[in-house]
This record gives structure tokens, C-alpha cells and sequence, in this order.
């Protein structure tokens, strides 16, 4: 493999501290211009880096998650049981507040609880150890999931094929290759050439700071646009396709992801080309009947007032709307990519089938 392709494909965003009672992350609000890794001790800085997205992408939350909470529980000195399964239960209520659009950083939380729940007459060591097991079982079942996503997502473009993308669902965003990017690098290593457009992605500008920084690394054709720009680039037939991640999955096929997708659907739709949802299947909620029952998560207005501004860009007093996500419309999807394969309408059958 092309070795910066391979830096790209396998970036070391997210590990175990040495003494497993910490964990270490790349700082993405620092990206592109600077390369910084945070130690995180404290429960409190594991919460900000979820919550202030030093760590973001649906996969690499679920893992920074399971990694936290391990790091915690090495730190206790308790030796009952009784006591430890109950700082644990509230460490877990913490961290899982951080964020509560993205399904999974519970469902990485919930797999962990359930360790301690299952081992009530085994040692602390003991349990600390099955504790270790589970949260490397996470992000090592992460990196063949991102592999098998991408391998299916590949077959859907060819060879020379425009793509058209909305924040970041890359490598940064879960542990290599990436979900909605997963195939563009599977692609690249196997010497096709594609034409990607990533929309900025206000306000936050995930796919300015990491998206366009990941593919323009991998020697990758990417083309910067705003997000407001996405209907001309399709109406002069320069994409083919769309791919995007998610956050979460409704039973009946109704996504959640960065705020904008919607729109790039509704744009897709219009102009006939084929969008498609790509994430793994932890992020699929069958107990979340449809889109109307995803919590959006609403963050501070001074993202659109201030953030990234050498001064404020419009008056304090002045009201500000600001969710992070968006839900798409099963029925702009043309299909949703898990690593057991495509998923089609009907979604509620097609999803459902996944877990049988």
C-alpha cells in the first residue's frame, strides 16, 4: 500500500494509555493546522472531549466510550463488588449524557455494563480484566466493520465516479478507512480514481477541517465546496453519487446525521442521483420507531456567532437556532450500507433482517 495512504487509512486517533488508566485521543477541533493528542484522566475530560468533539464520529465515540470507562474502573480502589457495580453504573449515566443524538455511544456503554452485570461473583482483577477484553473486542469489531462497509459501499461507484459528501465519516471518525469515506480509500488502494466534493459543513465545518484534510492526504481528487454550492455541482452532472454517515438509524429507515444531510437528499432526489447512508449496524435503533423520535442535540449559539470569526459575526442580543443534526426521510434513501451488507426498502423489513 501507498505509505501515505496507509498514515491516512489507519491514523492512530483513538488508545489505551500505557497504564490502561487513561486514554489518548487526536484532538479534531485541531485539525488540519495542528497535530495535538490529549491524555484524558479524569471522567470530566473523557465527557468534554465527546461533548466539545475532540472526539466525534458515531464509531470513534462508541470507542472512546468503551476505552473511558475502562480507564475509570482501573482507577478505583474498590474491592466489593456491591460498590463497584455502582460507581460504574453512575460513571456510565455521565459519560452517556456527553452526546445524546449518537446511539453509539450507549450501545458501547450498555456492552460494557453488561460485563459487570454478567460477573457478579468473579474478582475485581477479574472483572477489570474481562472489562480490558471488551472495550479492544469493541474497536478491533470496529476496524472489520469499517472494512466490510467499505468493500460493499465500492461496489456501488466505478471508476472515475464523482462523489459528493457531507461531514466527516472517514478514518477520524472511527478507526480505519472510514464508513461514508471507506470506500473512496478502498477504492484508491486498488488504483480507481474518483472526483469527491465535500460540502464545508457549517458551522462546524467537519468536512472543511477533516474530510478535504483526509482525502487531499491520500492523494485523493477532493473539491472544497460550500453547502450551499451542492445543488450547481449536481446540476452540471459532475456527481454520481452521494455518501454520507449517520449517528443513527430509525426502524423504519429515517436517519440522523450532521445537520445539512436532509438537504443533500432532497437536492439528490431532485437531480436523480442515488444517496446512500452508510454506518455500521451499532448504529441502527429498532427500538426507535422513526425519525420523529431522535432526540436532536441543540449546541451553543456562539458556533454560528462567533466561532471561527477574528470578531463576532452578528449582534449577542440576536436569537440563534443551532441543532447538530438533521433526520433524512427513508424515502430519499437509496440504500443504507451496514458491514452485513445493503440494506433496501422497505427499511423496516430490510433492518429488522440484519438482527434475525
Amino acid at each position: 500500500m501507498n505509505t501515505e495512504l496507509e498514515q491516512v487509512t489507519h491514523i492512530d486517533n483513538i488508545r489505551l494509555g500505557g497504564d490502561e488508566t487513561s486514554v489518548v485521543v487526536l484532538d479534531q477541533t485541531q485539525l488540519p493546522n495542528r497535530t495535538v493528542y490529549r491524555t484524558l484522566r479524569e471522567a470530566e475530560e473523557m465527557y468534554d472531549a465527546i461533548r466539545l468533539l475532540r472526539v466525534r464520529g458515531a464509531p470513534a465515540i462508541g470507542i472512546c466510550a468503551a476505552y473511558s470507562i475502562y480507564a475509570l474502573a482501573r482507577q478505583w480502589d474498590i474491592l466489593d463488588y456491591g460498590p463497584f457495580a455502582e460507581k460504574f453504573r453512575a460513571a456510565k449515566s455521565y459519560l452517556n449524557s456527553s452526546r445524546p443524538t449518537a446511539v453509539n455511544l450507549s450501545w458501547a456503554l450498555n456492552r460494557m455494563e453488561k460485563v459487570v452485570d454478567a460477573n457478579p461473583q468473579k474478582s475485581m482483577p477479574e472483572i477489570l480484566d474481562l472489562l480490558g477484553r471488551e472495550c479492544r473486542a469493541i474497536h478491533e469489531e470496529d476496524i472489520a466493520m469499517c472494512r466490510a462497509i467499505s468493500e460493499h459501499g465500492l461496489g456501488l461507484i466505478r471508476d472515475g465516479d464523482g462523489i459528493l459528501t457531507h461531514c466527516n465519516a472517514g478514518p477520524l471518525a472511527t478507526s480505519r478507512y472510514g464508513t461514508a469515506l471507506g470506500p473512496l480509500f478502498l477504492g484508491r488502494e486498488r488504483g480507481m480514481r474518483f472526483r469527491v466534493f465535500s460540502d464545508e459543513t457549517r458551522p462546524l465545518l467537519q468536512g472543511a477541517r477533516l474530510t478535504s484534510y483526509e482525502l487531499q492526504r491520500a492523494g485523493i481528487d477532493v473539491t472544497l465546496i460550500c453547502d450551499n454550492m451542492a445543488s450547481i455541482v449536481m446540476k452540471n452532472g459532475w456527481v454520481q453519487a452521494c455518501f454520507v454517515g449517520c449517528d443513527r438509524v430509525a426502524a423504519n429507515g429515517d436517519t440522523a446525521n450532521k445537520i445539512g444531510t436532509s438537504s443533500v437528499a432532497i437536492l439528490a432526489k431532485h437531480y436523480g442521483i442515488p444517496f446512500y447512508v452508510l454506518g455500521p449496524t451499532s448504529t441502527i435503533d429498532l427500538s426507535c420507531p422513526d425519525g420523529d423520535h431522535i432526540p436532536i442535540e441543540l449546541r451553543s449559539p456562539d458556533e454560528i456567532r462567533e466561532m471561527w470569526y477574528a470578531e463576532p459575526m452578528a449582534l449577542p442580543e440576536v436569537k440563534c437556532y443551532n441543532p447538530a443534526f438533521d433526520v433524512t426521510d427513508h424515502t430519499l434513501i437509496s440504500g443504507i450500507v451496514t458491514e452485513k451488507g445493503i440494506c433496501r426498502a422497505p427499511y423496516t423489513e430490510s433492518l429488522s433482517a440484519l438482527f434475525r
